[in-house]
């Protein structure tokens, strides 16, 4: 069986999550995003490596996912703000399972561990 969505078409609901949520940089966009609301150049400085172009792009396929909602302010110079949205904290539950088998495979204490902002006392939605 096949599903379709956006476009795109999936022969199982892990490979559409996957498509998602896959890749190098947009988890960790997820999980900076998690605590609140990022200015682009905020993003391009918690993500090392990361180039403009990189995420630009996806950022813009997380916004067509439904999962960041991204705010233009008609100011001069532009002022552009990019946050998780109500479906997309669907997703954080996904992160912390994530974070916590990284932390178990990098065999760092718990305790010591990061976690998710939101999770930590951060801003909720």
């Amino acid at each position: 069986m096949t599903y379709t969505k956006n476009g795109r078409t999936f022969h199982c609901p892990v490979e559409a999550a996957l498509d998602v949520i896959g890749g190098k940089w947009k988890p960790l966009i997820l999980w900076h995003l998690c605590d609140g609301v990022k200015r682009f150049s905020e993003l391009q400085r918690e993500l090392p490596g990361v180039n403009a172009k990189m995420l630009t792009r996806q950022l813009r396929e997380l916004e067509e996912d439904g999962v960041v909602q991204r705010t233009v302010y008609p100011e001069v110079p532009p002022r552009v703000e990019y946050a998780i949205t109500g479906f997309g904290r669907t997703l954080l539950p996904v992160m912390e399972a994530l974070c916590a088998w990284g932390t178990q495979y990098l065999g760092i204490d718990e305790a010591a561990a990061p976690r998710c902002p939101a999770k930590a006392g951060g801003e909720e939605a």
